[in-house]
């Protein structure tokens, strides 16, 4: 079909070998891109029990048959591994001109084995790919290697790199592009840095592979507009992702003080308004005409891109409510490389850790300069502390023990976003069910849930939401590869994107259930990578594994607001998650049946887990 180049170029870093890999073109129909790349080549190739930190595990950048193309917010990457954080399935998206350039380079992705002797960086330009050394850039953080970058090769040169945290093996460290992009949590940056690869560089002038140029340039351009006159376009334009924050306060659901409470007296310090009047650029990915990053001049002078997820999780969850210190903490992890969600979510542990006398070290909420300390020793793994906050909040809440579980705002390892789900169920189902440990990107459940469903109730329509939307975002979005933004915020038409697969690839095979079925295939192998995974590395697999964070049964919410003293029924979210399962055609310990899999053209995934684990 066209839309692909049917090759990745592959890379093996023990020997310097570069050569390229001709997928079988069947994936193209079954995975269409991006996250379906990454998931099939990993469950075939990754061999169970893989140090996610040793130099057999493999890294993965996919792209997908619509990404860099002229159409609303395309420019997207999937980066995928084996998770050092979770130990299970990991990946993330993240805008970048490396997008569009490999593309235009002639590849569908790019496939990273073994561990370089030295620290390098890979240079990619069209067909020919070299591995540089990267000594006067190993130790920088990510503004230096991409203003270094940026003068050896030119500004429209797509750029990939990892900061410190990435070198030291942070757990939750990112991979950034564009000065302000990042993306990876459950530790992507960390298995860069662990395989000495600072740093990616993609140049490419080959023409697009596309069936029908000019309906696509037609439908594209046509986007663009309906984009610009949606009638959310102007405050979204004005306030981005932030005007969700004074929501969540409103409905008690915003992350405050590690999650204890949903409400928090300084929102007004932080929020959209404030954020707007702050406000001295945009940043936006390629091929955006919605640009999402809004910055401003931080506490110390520097520019720094925020939105909602940054400023809930580094600002009211650490009882901070000045805006522009917490642009410095996250001018901070972005040139570290740090993932600001765990990032937030461990320095609010520790500082409850602290406040209940669980640790030695004096560190509360709302101490901004400890914060600053606190950061560095994370990212440069300078003490024992900074060493153990660096594994994410699960192996501290084990290391610490006794109550510190309910302090772990968690799911398989990795930590919440920015939604306090205590009296959220469907969230708080999303959550547990994300194929990469607790994520919103997957099923953002929970605007729906408030307002057009009965919030506290444990209804089957929930279960129902959070698999179209994961079909939706988590499947489509995440394999085609582009921005599930236009469709969320502005209203783009969903029924848009098999069209536009229909005249990129020549096939008529899509439709929009046709495209849902294959993120069905999708989640059903990633399910399956995390159980072998589990089984391969000693641990146990069963339903609990999609419980949400247990602080949200075992306590109550505190703090203001009309849900106070509300917390999660343990019982009716099981209940709850039965009905998911069944929907999904798992059994109740959420592990694809027998049916499901042969359903999905995967019966051969069936068998090989059959092996270790039983399937009905």
């Amino acid at each position: 079909m066209s839309g692909y180049s049917g090759k990745f170029l592959e890379v093996n870093l023990n020997t310097g070998e570069i050569s390229n890999y001709e997928y079988p073109t069947e994936w193209q129909k079954e995975y269409i891109g991006g996250r379906g790349f990454t998931t099939k080549y990993l469950f075939e190739n990754l061999t169970p029990g893989t140090d996610p930190l040793g130099p057999d595990n493999i890294l993965l950048f996919a792209i997908g048959p619509l990404s860099g193309l002229s159409l609303p917010s395309s420019s997207k990457m999937i980066v995928a591994t084996k998770s050092p954080l979770t130990g299970g399935y990991g990946d993330g998206n993240l805008g970048t001109r490396a997008s569009p350039q490999l593309k235009k380079a002639g590849y569908d992705g790019i496939i990273v084995k073994g561990k370089a002797d030295k620290p390098v960086f890979l240079e990619i330009i069209n067909d020919k790919a070299v591995l540089h050394g990267a000594e006067e850039i190993w130790g920088k953080g990510t503004y230096d290697t991409e203003k270094y970058l940026i003068d050896k090769y030119n500004r429209n040169a797509g750029f990939l790199s990892i900061g410190q945290a990435g070198e030291n093996l942070v757990k939750y460290a990112t991979v950034r592009s564009q000065e302000g992009r990042s993306g990876g949590r459950p530790g992507v940056g960390t298995v860069m840095g662990s395989k000495n690869l600072k740093a990616i560089v993609v140049i490419g002038d080959q023409e697009l592979p596309i069936a029908n140029p000019d309906i696509v340039r037609k439908m594209g351009s046509d986007g663009y507009k309906q984009v610009k006159k949606a009638d959310f376009y102007d405050g979204w334009m004005r306030q981005g992702t932030t005007l969700i924050l004074d929501w969540c306060q409103e409905t008690s659901t915003l992350p405050t003080r590690n999650f204890q409470e949903g409400t928090f007296e300084g929102s007004k310090g932080v929020d959209a308004v404030k954020l707007h009047e702050s406000m001295t650029e945009r940043y936006g990915c390629p091929r955006c005409n919605m640009q999402c990053g809004i910055v401003i001049e931080d506490d110390k002078g520097r520019a720094s891109e925020l939105d909602y997820e940054n400023i809930g999780m580094l600002g009211p969850n650490l009882g901070i409510d000045n805006l522009a210190k917490v642009g410095v903490l996250n001018y901070m992890a972005d040139d570290y490389g740090l993932d600001t969600i765990s990032l937030g979510s461990v320095l609010g542990m520790t500082a409850e850790a602290s406040d209940k006398g669980a640790i030695d070290e004096k560190f509360s909420f709302n101490q901004y300069e400890k914060a600053i300390d606190m950061i560095d020793r994370i990212a440069f793994a300078k003490d024992d502390l900074g060493r153990l906050l660096g594994q994410g909040t699960r192996i501290m809440s084990e290391t610490w023990g006794g109550d510190a579980i309910n302090w772990a705002i968690q799911v398989k390892g990795l930590e919440c976003s920015a939604y306090n789900a205590f009296t959220i169920p469907g969230m708080a189902l999303s959550f547990g069910t994300s194929p990469i440990g607790a994520h919103h990107k997957d099923a953002w459940v929970i605007a729906w849930e408030i307002s057009e469903s009965n919030r506290d109730a444990y209804s089957p329509d929930k279960a129902d939401k959070v698999i179209e939307l994961q079909r939706i975002r988590g499947g489509m979005f995440e394999s085609l590869v582009t921005c599930r933004f236009p469709w969320i915020e502005l209203g783009y038409d969903l029924e848009n994107y098999p069209e536009y697969l229909k005249n990129v690839t020549g096939s008529d095979h899509w439709s929009i259930d046709e495209v849902f079925n294959v993120s069905d295939r999708i989640y059903a192998l990633i399910r399956a990578f995390w159980v072998r995974e589990y089984i391969a590395d000693g641990k146990t697999w069963d339903r609990t594994m999609d419980h949400p964070p247990v602080r949200w049964f075992n306590e109550v919410l505190k703090g203001d607001g009309p849900f106070a003293g509300k917390n999660l029924n343990r019982d009716e979210y099981d209940v709850l998650l039965n009905h998911y399962y069944d929907k999904r055609g798992w059994d109740h310990n959420g592990i694809p049946t027998k049916a499901t899999f042969e359903r999905l053209g995967l019966s051969d995934v069936a068998s090989d887990l059959s092996k270790i684990v039983k399937i009905v």
